[in-house]
């Protein structure tokens, strides 16, 4: 079977190696040495084995598992030919970024399509100027990479169909759900949607006409709870146009537009309250607060992992 080659042995790395062993699909991680790939091969088994091996790979061992995938460092790789994939999930640095697509674009035969997890930097700045960019795509996981089943496939302005949609066709055969974006858009698709939530959101803070608890629990118990089930435009589909669009005459005229992050969340930032990791955000965390919500959050989201692959 054909290799998924990931480059980058951070959360994102662990997290995406993850999805591919879980299914059976062998990986080749590569770090900047043999030490952190085979520390992040580590972390991709345990986290493959908490959400559930599938196939032969479901009765062996660690160390069975571990036999049947590679590790090494970048530039000492040279076996491209039994890869499949190839993804780059490194830090966010656009200077790193491209200079790995640059050797990629030289020792990466041509057939085989490589993808770049970056969240914010476009795949057409990233791929500038390179012979195959062709072959070249943004392809966005969501944290945690082994549970949220969405991947973006983001064509920049050189991509060739045909390897978008390869990519997509890989994606569905481990369970995750690919959505093709076709023009390379800042914040490409989910991001955008979010980004417009959360500025109506913060908004509504701002102003006073809601707290950020009460944002939560409108979100969690109303639409969020049926999106759960459908997406908004299903759930459209099945309650009627119509009434969205009587609605959106009175609702679309008051909504928010500002371009930059409101007072309150500029302060926030001035005064160190990032959120949990800083103890504070716009209420106070204590450790134990942390610990059980951020269990909670991962056990639900594995629920909903586990909901969303039923057939």
């Amino acid at each position: 079977m054909k290799s998924v080659a990931v480059i980058g042995t951070g959360i994102m790395g662990a997290g995406i190696a993850a999805g591919f062993i879980a299914q059976d699909i062998p990986v080749i991680i590569l770090g900047r040495s043999r030490e952190k790939a085979d520390a992040c091969l580590n972390k991709a088994i345990a986290l493959a084995k908490k959400i559930g091996m599938m196939g032969v790979n479901s009765s062996k061992s660690d160390s069975d598992i571990k036999q049947q995938q590679l590790i090494g460092t970048l530039e000492d790789w040279q076996d491209w030919n039994q890869c499949c994939w190839v993804i780059e999930t490194v830090a966010e640095n656009l200077e790193l970024k491209q200079k790995i697509f640059q050797y990629l674009d030289q020792v990466v035969p041509g057939n085989i399509p490589i993808g770049s997890n970056s969240s914010g930097f476009p795949i057409s700045k990233i791929a500038e100027g390179l012979k195959s960019a062709d072959r070249m795509m943004g392809a966005h996981y969501f944290m945690p990479a082994e549970v949220v089943p969405l991947v973006e496939i983001v064509m920049g302005q050189k991509t060739e169909l045909k390897y978008a949609e390869q990519a997509c066709g890989l994606y569905r055969t481990i369970s995750k759900k690919p959505v093709l974006v076709k023009k390379d858009i800042p914040g490409f698709l989910a991001n955008r949607i979010q980004h417009a939530l959360m500025r109506e959101a913060l908004s509504l803070v701002q102003e006073g006409i809601a707290t950020p608890q009460d944002i939560d629990d409108a979100v969690r118990y109303s639409f969020g709870f049926r999106y759960a089930a459908v997406g908004p435009m299903t759930q459209k589909e099945i309650s009627g146009w119509d009434g969205m669009a009587n609605a959106a005459k009175e609702i679309y005229p008051s909504l928010s537009n500002i371009t930059a992050l409101p007072p309150k969340v500029v302060q926030l930032m001035a005064e160190g309250k990032t959120g949990m990791k800083a103890g504070e955000g716009f209420r106070k965390w204590t450790p134990e607060e942390i610990k059980t919500v951020s269990d909670s959050y991962s056990r639900r989201l594995k629920a909903a992992f586990d909901v969303l692959s039923m057939k």
